[in-house]
């Protein structure tokens, strides 16, 4: 692998700023990448695409929440703890079946779940977070509400495509579901990368 380009992570079962390798089926020549907290991580990545760098971006697309054919990746909150009034009346009426439906309908924005580092971690631990495919972040964009979105190139063609073979991921599909990016190491802020000692 050329030099100039650096794989990163973002775990808590390895030392933040040293080099890991990360336990996925897929690392079978158990190579090792860079571990960085979560807000770094995203910071990087938005760093790499306003420098003109696009993003080698490993994720997990087995979330009811990758729809390929509606071209979104989301992370809808299934919890809506923030409702009040008739609002709230209206979504504690709705079965689990007419709330999931509603959710992940992708007719419209939905409210997202605000990912942590510590939810990163738990899914990844638990499996529900797995190694499934490779693409490439190439920018972003915002919906109609102002939400943020990163526009990813996907390699499945782009016959009948509602986008043209690429998707919409968004910041928090990306903070909860990357895997692991790969970028170049002149985009990474340069006090991350004298922690990293490189």
């Amino acid at each position: 692998m050329d030099r100039h380009y650096l794989e990163l992570g973002s775990y808590t079962h390895h030392p933040f700023y040293e080099k890991f390798i990360l336990e996925i089926p897929d690392n079978w020549m158990l190579h090792a990448m860079y571990n960085v907290p979560l807000d770094e991580m995203m910071e990087i990545i938005d760093r790499s695409l306003a420098q003109g760098h696009t993003v080698a971006w490993g994720a997990d697309i087995s979330e009811k929440g990758f729809s390929w054919s509606n071209g979104l990746a989301v992370v809808p909150d299934e919890d809506k703890t923030d409702l009040s009034g008739t609002e709230k009346e209206k979504w504690e009426k709705l079965t689990p079946t007419e709330r999931k439906k509603m959710l992940y309908s992708f007719d419209e924005p939905v409210k997202e779940k605000t990912i942590t580092q510590q939810m990163r971690q738990k899914a990844f631990d638990n499996y529900s977070t797995t190694d499934d495919h490779a693409m490439e972040i190439v920018g972003n964009a915002t919906d109609q509400n102002g939400n943020k979105y990163y526009i990813v190139k996907n390699s499945w063609g782009a016959d009948g495509h509602i986008y043209n073979g690429y998707l919409y991921a968004s910041e928090s599909f990306v903070r909860y579901k990357t895997v692991d990016v790969m970028v170049h190491k002149n985009v990474i802020p340069q006090p991350i990368r004298q922690k990293m000692g490189i």
